[in-house]
């Protein structure tokens, strides 16, 4: 409380100054934010999360939220008697296994993210891909050192989105919030990775941003200083000498597809740090690693 009072009149005056442009800029579009990370399960992040978003709304800027929920559903399987496998970091998920994802994500996760939201003053409505079937699925097969094409279950990769749903809402002056569950064919649930989800999202929706919200501050290359202007070209090139690896990959390559097919930047930014959104998106420095897409240079 103390900091915020040495904050002088002057000084909030220059920053409300410094983030109109970007207000003006980005005022109409839309941002598909992927919630997770530390800031979906410490209190006073989840609620300075529902702020920053009712905020960007007010300031005219439609935020679209894809959540995870990785440690809620292993949380629900411990209770359970059931443990958690992983196949190359992807959850193994049979049938009692996706009931419950889809209980935790659809149910617990999502509508608690929905509350929170409307508590501050938005108005959110929660959705799963199965509404309306407006995410289609497919299995996902896994390659391991062992065996290509491992089958691991109800998991699966997104094969169409249909944006009519999530549309309707903005239009509507609601704020999407999309648990990542897909439908196959037969109807049935599949769970799929939110990354993959909200890059795909923000591909369809032709989002001006996709912010990845982690518990990094955003790509850092050998000696650990934080890259924060990038380029696909560059990606690459951090993979290829060993930089980028492990967890980061998926997130990356998500990150980098949605910048290659039309978003106009993507932010990894640390969702462990308050008011991240608002940062990254209205100041000068920011606070995260912005991939540009469009083949701009970085």
């Amino acid at each position: 409380m103390e900091s915020e009072n040495m904050i002088s009149a002057a000084d909030k005056a220059r920053i409300l100054a410094e983030a109109l442009p970007y207000i003006r800029r980005f005022s109409g579009s839309v941002a598909v934010i992927k919630y997770g990370g530390n800031a979906m399960t410490e209190p006073a992040l989840k609620e300075g999360f529902a702020r920053d978003v009712v905020l960007l709304k007010l300031v005219g800027i439609h935020p679209v939220i894809v959540h995870g929920g990785g440690p809620q559903i292993n949380a629900m399987l411990e209770k359970v008697g059931k443990k958690g496998e992983f196949v190359q970091g992807m959850r193994v998920t049979d049938k009692e296994t996706m009931d419950i994802v889809e209980m935790v994500l659809g149910g617990h996760v999502n509508k608690e993210i929905v509350s929170m939201i409307n508590t501050y003053g938005g108005h959110a409505v929660g959705v799963s891909g199965r509404d309306d079937h407006f995410i289609k699925a497919k299995k996902l097969l896994v390659d391991t050192p062992e065996q290509n094409g491992v089958d691991i279950g109800q998991v699966g990769t997104v094969e169409s989105i249909d944006t009519g749903l999530v549309k309707g809402l903005i239009e509507r002056g609601c704020i999407p919030v999309v648990a990542p569950v897909g439908v196959g064919e037969k109807g049935e649930a599949f769970n799929i990775n939110a990354d993959l989800v909200a890059g795909k999202l923000a591909e369809e929706l032709n989002a001006e941003k996709l912010l990845m919200m982690t518990n990094i501050a955003g790509v850092m290359d050998k000696t650990g200083n934080l890259l924060t202007k990038l380029t696909p070209k560059r990606i690459d090139e951090l993979i290829a000498d060993g930089t980028l690896y492990g967890g980061m990959l998926p997130k990356i390559a998500s990150a980098v597809e949605a910048a290659v097919n039309g978003v106009k930047a993507t932010h990894i930014i640390d969702g462990r740090l308050p008011n991240a959104l608002l940062l990254e998106i209205f100041t000068d420095a920011g606070i995260g690693s912005m991939i540009l897409g469009g083949g701009e240079d970085a």
